[in-house]
């Protein structure tokens, strides 16, 4: 099992590296000039690999964690109420993942309007849910 529990921290530490950085491309490339089409096709080029990379980190984060889950039974039972918390916190996480991968849509196609500010914004989101989950599997305070 510590295997398996080291590999998950591993793969989910490199997602969260992606869900801390793509947004932050995100801020860039909203402040990008009209006229700088090169610098906005390079930003849209390092997002999509990230995106890409990201994506293939989060599937073993997952599968790893279900294991976890369901075939040791960690957090399973009486008095796992964080578990369930977390959880919550897991499929926001695949919310966001995928709402990285709309806004990166809409940026491609030049149709996002949202100001570096607001992305800024966006950005902390992942910090937070991470803050979260990490007190939730440490603390278990229910």
């Amino acid at each position: 099992m510590l295997w398996i529990k080291a590999l998950h921290i591993v793969f989910i530490a490199s997602w969260f590296a992606g869900l801390f950085y793509l947004p932050r491309i995100f801020v860039n490339l909203a402040m990008v000039e009209p006229e700088s089409v090169a610098e906005r096709e390079r930003l849209l080029l390092m997002a999509r690999k990230l995106y890409r990379f990201m994506t293939l980190l989060a599937i073993p984060a997952l599968v790893l964690g279900l294991w976890l889950w369901l075939y040791y039974g960690v957090g399973l039972g009486p008095g796992q109420g964080w578990m369930h918390a977390k959880l919550v916190i897991v499929l926001a996480l695949i919310g966001y993942h995928h709402a990285c991968g709309g806004i990166l849509r809409k940026f491609s196609q030049g149709q996002m309007q949202r100001s570096h500010v607001w992305f800024r914004w966006f950005n902390e989101a992942p910090v937070l849910m991470m803050f979260a989950a990490v007190i939730l599997v440490v603390v278990k305070p229910f």
